[in-house]
This record gives C-alpha cells, structure tokens and sequence, in this order.
C-alpha cells in the first residue's frame, strides 16, 4: 500500500470564488493546494470585457493569502456583445485563458447564457485564430429533457455540429458526468477537445443526492448520474489520457442559499479538493496516476509549463469539518483518508 505521493503542484482549471469578502476562504482555500486556478466569469453581473475581469482579478489579489505563490487566470462569459477586437484586447491587458459558454439557464447567473449560439460565430472564429479556448457547461435547457438526460443531448445536437464548424476551435467540456460524455471524449479527445472531471462527480451518483431524502449540499449542475456513470468517470480519470483532467468546479453558498427552498448548484470541494480526488484515484488501485491528472494534461491543454513547486498527499485520516463559516463542505463530518503536505 502506497502512504505518500509527491508531485507537482497541481493546477485547478475550474474554480468558482464568487465575490466581495466571499472570497476570503476559498481563495485560502485554493492557495494551499494548487499553483495555479482558472476562476469563472459568472457573478452576478456576469465578465463580459477586459475591464470587468481586471477589476475581478484586482480584487482577488487585494485577498490573496500573504506569500500565496498562487495564480490566477481569468475568463469571459460568452455573449454576442463580446467584440473580436475586445476579445484581442482583453488577451493583451489580462491573463485570459478561455470563454465561458453557460446556454441560458443551466446553472448559477446563467440568466444572460446564449442559447442562440450562432450569434457567437464571429468571436468563435476570433478565438480559433487566437488559441482562446471555449470553456462549455455541456447541458441543453430544455423542459423537455429528462434533467439526467441534458448533457448528453447537449453532446449531439450542440458540440459535435460545432466542433465540425469550426475545426481548429479548441474546447474544454466542462464537469463532465456521464459515460457518454467519456465515450465522446475518447472519440474525440485530444489536442482540440479535452474535458474536466471533478472530484465530487467521482465519488457520488444520485442515490447519494436523493436516497432518503435530498441532500442540498451534495447538489450539483450537472447533476451526479447513474452508479455507472461515475464508474465511467472514475475509468476515465485514471486513464492516463491526456485529455481528462482537473477542473473541481468547487462552489461556495452559504448555507442558507444551499437549505432554501430552491436550493442553488454547486458542491463546495475547496478545502480539501486534492484529498477528495486521492480518494477517488485510491479507491480504484490509481492513486499513482494522480500526478498526471492533477499537474500534467491541464497544463498542457492550455500551452503551459509545469506550475512551480511540489505538493505532497500522505495517508493520514481526518474529518471533513461541519463548516467553513457559513459554507458547509461537501461530504461535512466524514473521513478522510488523505492529506495534503505543501512542501
């Protein structure tokens, strides 16, 4: 049995921080485990220029924890107001990786998503000249989809026309969460088309979220699926491919959002994020193909080298606390049998 693993400082190329003092704790968060993060466009008013992601990433840095090596890249909320132009300046004045498509209504702030999608089609030919990749929340908002069934009716009647529209566009589908997702991914995957896993979509399917009553703090857009879907996940996770990797689409709410009545998406993984994806890496006889997975194929997806320094997990159990203040972490008051070591 293996007891430590070291290896590069992984990156996060899926992170929510949300905004003003909210950020705080995730930022903290974040800083302790990875070198760099790729941080969402969707606040309440969404990133839409050069001038808004500025003023975003001005305001992470003014809570960056002291000494944090950590960076951080930005990204814009697709929109059709979005300027070719604005695009190649926003490439000039910010450290821009990728444009954030939410089709309406999928998840959190998505209220101002583009479900016309062909209005895009000059900023889409834009990022293709420019090596700008298009970051997808893969769902259909369609009442009638089976809400299990969105991701994958999103694959074949939205992503693979696109991607034949525009072949050298290259594309992250985000938290993916069923095997025909990983099916596609196989396909397809590769230089052009890559996709993120998380660790909660490894470790849970829906009887987790809905057997004996719905657990608000395990809900999630895409939801979790079926028990052989995270089965699929997990096999593609250790895979060794090149084309999965780390995005933990971890979501702070406060509690109260999380409990009401219309509950919003989103698991908070954040602080312990690498401990959660040794778990699932554990659990299938993997943990040795972490390191790629975490530090490796994002980076080169995204024409980047290594990220500085090294990171250490050793087998060591802990409770998961019942809160980070308001924020009550995914899998609150359950063992963990990893931690991390910054070394």
């Amino acid at each position: 049995m293996q007891n430590a693993i070291t290896f590069a400082r992984p990156d996060d190329w899926h992170q929510h921080l949300r905004e003003g003092e909210a950020i705080t704790t995730p930022l903290a968060h974040a800083a302790e485990q990875f070198g760099r993060i790729m941080v969402m466009p969707n606040l309440r008013q969404p990133i839409c220029s050069s001038a808004q992601l500025g003023a975003y990433l001005a305001a992470i840095h003014q809570r960056m924890p002291q000494h944090s090596k950590l960076q951080v890249y930005g990204t814009l909320y697709l929109s059709p107001e979005i300027t070719p132009v604005e695009l190649a300046t926003c490439m000039r004045e910010q450290p821009l990786l990728a444009v954030k498509w939410y089709p309406r209504g999928v998840t959190t702030n998505s209220a101002l998503g583009v479900n016309q999608v062909e209005a895009c089609y000059p900023l889409f030919a834009a990022m293709q000249n420019l090596g700008v990749v298009l970051s997808v929340h893969g769902e259909v908002h369609n009442q009638e989809v089976d809400i299990f069934d969105r991701e994958a009716e999103f694959i074949h009647r939205v992503l693979s026309p696109l991607m034949q529209q525009f072949p050298q566009l290259r594309i992250v589908l985000e938290h993916i969460s069923t095997s025909v997702a990983v099916d596609f991914l196989h396909q397809y995957g590769g230089a052009r088309l890559a996709a993120t896993i998380t660790a909660h979509h490894l470790l849970i399917n829906r009887n987790n979220l809905l057997a004996g009553g719905i657990k608000p703090h395990l809900y999630c857009l895409p939801l979790a699926k079926r028990e052989q879907d995270r089965q699929a996940l997990v096999q593609a996770a250790i895979s060794g491919k090149e084309y999965f990797f780390l995005g933990s689409d971890s979501a702070p709410h406060p509690k109260t959002d999380k409990e009401s009545a219309c509950g919003c998406a989103g698991c908070y993984t954040g602080a312990h994020v690498l401990e959660l994806y040794a778990e699932a890496f554990d659990s299938a006889g993997a943990i040795d193909k972490l390191p790629d997975f975490a530090s490796r194929f994002g980076a080169e997806f995204y024409r980047l080298p290594a990220a500085q320094g090294n990171i250490r997990l050793e087998r060591s159990e802990h409770l998961v606390p019942q809160n980070y203040g308001d924020i009550v972490p995914f899998w609150a008051q359950r063992k963990l049998h990893w931690r991390v070591k910054v070394l």
